[in-house]
């Protein structure tokens, strides 16, 4: 079986358009949510969203191309072309070993609206809708662009999409499908039909205050905050890339993919389903019970996933979960639907390889069922050996991949 190591990465967040802005925003502790600018949010109850800022969609496709992707495919292409730069994996691998596992939550739901009111105040409807919609088209057109000829797989599981993206590629090079694979996810929801919707369903803060709506494990958390963007992330056989001389992050050890079988949208209160899927990915990473860790927790900032998620690491970890290093990086991004496990494994990427752990900000009052360290408001330094990113979707979806420094 081979060994796979990540060797590029790209991301387009609320905290910046590209990677090393985005790192530097999240080990300072700042806020990329704020009050939405993208309609008029005195529509809608929740008021706040992680909102990409100043993002040029030319600097990494033709304009004419441009007003044919809906904004979640601008956003992945652009994350992709990041990453794909980075890995310097250009022209050093066969068309037909590379793949691209992006995936998105909800697709082209900006477009879907967009074209919707065109059907009711009697405009066309474009020709590119369809193309523009789909919610596999963003690893068509990532596909397309790199001439990546391998196995394409666009997952789908809500929240886990992108961690379940990145854990299925990483098998699929370690049992010789491919070489390398583009893997990661996106998401373009802030929209008043999505904003409304899921707070229809009672997952949305309805905090005004940008500070005080992201709060994960907090007492006093209400909600999630809706986030958006990208993050892509290139998946390579180790052997392939110490070959070409490449740039590696970090190894990529372990994945685990279970389901709560529970409810729709609230997850399993005891956490059962995510403990099995973090024991799962820690039993295949090697994992010994002396690394010191780094998790980054799913953390969306409701009250049953947090205290879950908390229940699930203590049943997994034992006494151990009190003395891993936690953060919920949503504090700062929001929850980024399909895009927000490539994001949070990227952060944890970094985290290994600087010694940092970003912080979860906002943090203010203690809940005695959430009583794990979770580096509040202030990024520390520590030297972990492996790093854990979790993330749990509607439908009961958990999703975990183990990282090891390298």
């Amino acid at each position: 079986m081979n060994r796979v190591v990540i060797t590029g990465i790209g991301a387009v967040t609320p905290l910046g358009n590209d990677v090393d802005t985005t790192w530097e925003a999240m080990k300072n502790g700042v806020c990329g949510i704020d009050v939405i600018t993208r309609f008029d949010p005195s529509t809608t109850k929740a008021k706040v969203a992680g909102e990409v800022k100043n993002f040029d969609p030319t600097a990494y496709i033709d304009k004419r191309e441009v007003r044919k992707m809906d904004l979640f495919c601008q956003y992945a292409i652009a994350a992709a072309t990041q990453a794909y730069n980075d890995s310097g994996i250009d022209g050093k691998i066969a068309p037909e070993r590379l793949g691209v596992y992006v995936g998105s939550g909800v697709g082209g739901i900006t477009t879907f609206y967009e074209q919707s009111v065109n059907l009711y105040t009697d405009k066309n409807i474009s020709p590119f809708f369809i193309p523009m919609m789909i919610g596999n088209i963003a690893s068509g057109n990532i596909a397309i662009k790199f001439n990546a000829k391998g196995p394409c797989v666009p997952i789908v599981t809500a929240c886990s999409t992108s961690t379940h993206s990145i854990g299925e590629a990483f098998h699929a090079i370690k049992y010789g499908m491919a070489d390398a694979i583009i893997a990661g996810g996106a998401e373009a929801t802030i929209t008043p039909l999505a904003i409304k919707g899921f707070t229809s369903c009672k997952a949305l803060t309805l905090s005004e205050d940008p500070k005080r709506a992201s709060i994960p494990f907090d007492k006093e958390r209400s909600g999630f905050v809706m986030g958006e963007g990208s993050g892509v992330l290139i998946l390579e056989e180790y052997e392939h890339a110490v070959a070409r001389g490449a740039k590696i992050y970090a190894e990529i050890a372990g994945y685990g993919n279970t389901n709560d079988a529970h409810h729709i949208t609230a997850p399993d209160p005891e956490g059962v389903g995510a403990a099995n899927c973090v024991r799962i990915a820690l039993e295949e990473a090697g994992y010994h019970g002396t690394e010191e860790l780094y998790i980054n927790a799913h953390g969306t900032s409701t009250s049953l996933n947090d205290a879950g998620e908390t229940k699930a690491f203590k049943a997994v970890l034992g006494e151990k979960a009190y003395k891993a290093h936690i953060s919920s990086t949503k504090s700062m991004t929001g929850h980024m639907l399909g895009a927000t496990g490539a994001v949070e494994a990227i952060a944890a990427t970094l985290a290994l390889r600087d010694s940092i752990i970003p912080p979860t900000i906002g943090y203010q009052v203690p809940d005695p069922e959430c009583d794990l360290d979770y580096t509040p408001n202030k990024a520390v330094e520590a030297q972990v050996e492996m790093a854990l990113s979790t993330t749990f979707g509607f439908g009961g979806h958990n999703a975990c991949i183990v990282l090891r420094k390298v």
